[in-house]
């Protein structure tokens, strides 16, 4: 009894635990699950014999069993030798053929074709885009269709495909809601991206799955999927928010901290996500993008190593961000098209 009570004890601690990645609620969740019964069975093909004939020759040829064969001179069985090699080749071959296939089909970048089994995407479908910031240590997402944002919350309606763009603020992450789809990193300066759909109405966990500092392990956001009459009332309440997400309000929001509350952003600043993913949300700050063309074409030459700026102590002050780490970086260059920026003290009262 004293040893069959712990046992039973875990039991019921268990009964609780709900196996979502095996009981998923998105179409692309459900074809990786399925994924991973394929393979699981193709493996046991194996891996049952060979359990059930370790018992049966530990049986059979114990030492009190005296009619069983005795043949120490055996070395080879043609026969065996085929099941042996055979059974696990052709195990192999299926494991790769689907492997290909389903690599392919599942590919995170490739736009859905389909939002369940038998049902193919509506060719007037047009996909929610969602913009992903993950920030240290909290999730940040854009609306760029309805223009809001929020943190920390995350809803999208039920059978509409989702595409996903995702970035990071500075280390890698990675984005996971297990009842939809597989998790897929973000990435400072990079662009990765997700396709999905929700398929069955409800509240789910996201998280992020790669380490990513102290605040990591409050790093966890909701993902509602509601009918289309639910995700408009949402989108109306968020809308309703008088918070505005500007480019100085981001520059607040980056700054980290852990367990955030859900917040919520009734306008956002015009190409916010672009500046973030390319590393120039700082008015003064040359974007990613220029510097790279820029490098294309040859580079500055000296000049080139002096091009730098950073935020003064009473800009800091101003926007508050004197506990943000200080950032040096290469400042933006004043273009005929740009001629906005002509010193760095322009740059700093701009802002």
């Amino acid at each position: 009894m004293l040893r069959t009570l712990p046992l039973l004890v875990f039991a019921a601690l268990l009964s609780g635990c709900k196996a979502v990645v095996l009981s998923p609620s998105g179409d692309i969740a459900i074809q990786q699950r399925d994924l991973i019964y394929i393979s699981v069975a193709l493996m046991l093909i194996v891996i049952i014999p060979v359990m059930i004939l370790t018992v049966v020759f530990a049986w059979r040829y114990r030492a009190s069993n005296k009619d069983a064969t005795y043949s120490p001179e055996w070395d080879h069985s043609t026969k065996i030798e085929l099941v042996v090699w055979s059974i696990p080749l052709l195990i192999i071959i299926a494991l790769g053929a689907i492997t290909w296939v389903s690599t392919h089909k599942l590919d995170p970048y490739r736009p859905l074709d389909r939002i369940a089994a038998d049902r193919p995407v509506p060719a007037d479908a047009q996909p929610l885009v969602v913009e992903v910031v993950a920030l240290d240590w909290k999730w940040l997402f854009l609306y760029p269709e309805y223009g809001i944002a929020t943190v920390n919350e995350l809803a999208a309606p039920v059978d509409r495909p989702i595409t996903f763009h995702m970035t990071s603020s500075s280390v890698m992450n990675s984005f996971y809601i297990p009842a939809l789809a597989g998790q897929v990193y973000t990435m400072a300066g990079m662009q990765t991206k997700l396709h999905a759909v929700i398929n069955e109405p409800g509240t789910y966990k996201g998280f992020s799955a790669n380490y990513s500092g102290a605040g990591f392990s409050g790093m966890h956001f909701q993902f509602h999927g509601m009918d289309d009459a639910g995700f408009g009332q949402w989108v109306e309440r968020v809308r309703q928010s008088s918070d505005e997400l500007s480019r100085t309000t981001y520059l607040q929001l980056e700054a980290p901290s852990e367990r955030e509350p859900v917040r919520y952003y009734g306008s956002v600043a015009n190409g916010l996500y672009d500046a973030i993913l390319n590393r120039c949300v700082e008015p003064n700050r040359m974007c990613m993008r220029d510097i790279m063309t820029i490098d294309k074409q040859g580079g500055l030459g000296l000049p080139g190593t002096i091009n730098l700026a950073k935020l003064d102590a009473a800009t800091r002050a101003r926007l508050g961000l004197e506990s943000v780490r200080e950032r040096i970086y290469v400042s933006a260059i004043c273009t005929v098209n740009d001629p906005a920026f002509t010193s760095l003290d322009t740059m700093n009262a701009s802002l």
